[in-house]
């Protein structure tokens, strides 16, 4: 394993292999350690800001309460609405603002794709990126697929069906990445066209993976170990129109799962809208909000590494 202290994570690309393998040891060494002592002192001294200038529930939280629950200390940037962004101050000020603080971590999710890289290149302190616009969510990527070698106890040789909005979703890309270090995966990205994924992903995954695009998930559904949905990305599209147009187009329901012989363990980043219905929920296949806990024992373990401690 390469060390993780004092290291930016910008892209799913920037772990290897052994990076991630440890990782998940480390956050099942914690998830006994907070059960058992609830809150440790790791991170005792340690501070950590959260920048969220998009809207998130589950990496906002459980990056908050992985630090605390390491014995460190959160400062949450607030709504940007209420910053000084709101009144014109660019976002490479804001970043150095930040930073002059001195923490010891910094959290961002931002809009515009590339930018946290602007900001791991600005800011003294460890940039964890929290999700850059369409770009990429490389934690999300590490939960999943801790998510899956906790159900499976392998990565390697798993077939994983990735559906819906391929395009401007960030995570099929980080997923793609960090799947592309393991061995004998294959991927199939099952999406309408005008919702598959971008060839820049598909150019960095090559030779690592096998991969399909395809348009039906019945075609494929038996094959899969995992099946991962994503909503369509309203706030990304760049018409309200191509929404409507495309609204619905994909959906997974309980009565559509079991008219086949073998069902994959379900996954999905939430939130979810239309395409995942809640019927799905009572299926044991059914494991996305156990994959969204998962994302505080990985992220505490992230932030663990980073720190040295």
């Amino acid at each position: 394993m390469t060390s993780l202290k004092g290291k930016d994570i910008i892209s799913a690309l920037d772990f290897e292999r052994s990076d991630v393998e440890e990782l998940f040891k480390i956050a099942e060494q914690l998830r006994e350690e907070f059960k058992e002592k609830g809150v440790l002192d790791y991170a005792k001294g340690k501070l950590m800001i959260t920048v969220f200038l998009e809207p998130s529930t589950r990496t906002r939280l459980s990056f908050t309460f992985a630090m605390v629950k390491l014995g460190g200390t959160v400062i949450d940037f607030g709504p940007e609405q209420l910053s000084s962004r709101a009144k014109g101050e660019s976002f490479e000020d804001t970043m150095r603002m930040v930073d002059s603080y001195d923490p010891d971590i910094i959290v961002l999710r931002q809009s515009r794709p590339g930018y946290a890289k602007v900001a791991a290149d600005i800011c003294r302190a460890p940039v964890i990126n929290a999700g850059d616009g369409w770009n990429e969510h490389p934690t999300q990527a590490l939960l999943d697929v801790y998510t899956i070698w906790r159900e499976f106890g392998r990565v390697d040789g798993i077939k994983i069906g990735i559906m819906g909005d391929l395009k401007y979703g960030r995570t099929p890309s980080s997923l793609s990445y960090l799947l592309s270090k393991f061995n004998n995966i294959t991927i199939y990205y099952i999406a309408p066209e005008p919702l598959q994924i971008r060839e820049e992903v598909i150019e960095k995954i090559k030779g690592k993976v096998k991969y399909y695009k395809v348009s039906n998930v019945a075609d494929v559904i038996e094959e899969l170990d995992v099946l991962y949905v994503t909503r369509l990305q309203k706030e990304r599209l760049p018409r309200p129109e191509e929404y409507e147009k495309l609204k619905g187009i994909y959906k997974i329901d309980k009565e559509m799962l079991m008219k086949f012989k073998k069902i994959p363990i379900i996954m999905h980043p939430l939130p979810r809208v239309w395409e995942l219905d809640t019927s799905v929920d009572t299926l044991p296949q059914a494991k996305y909000f156990e994959q969204a806990k998962n994302g505080l024992y990985i992220r505490a373990a992230l932030i663990k590494e980073i720190l040295g401690v």
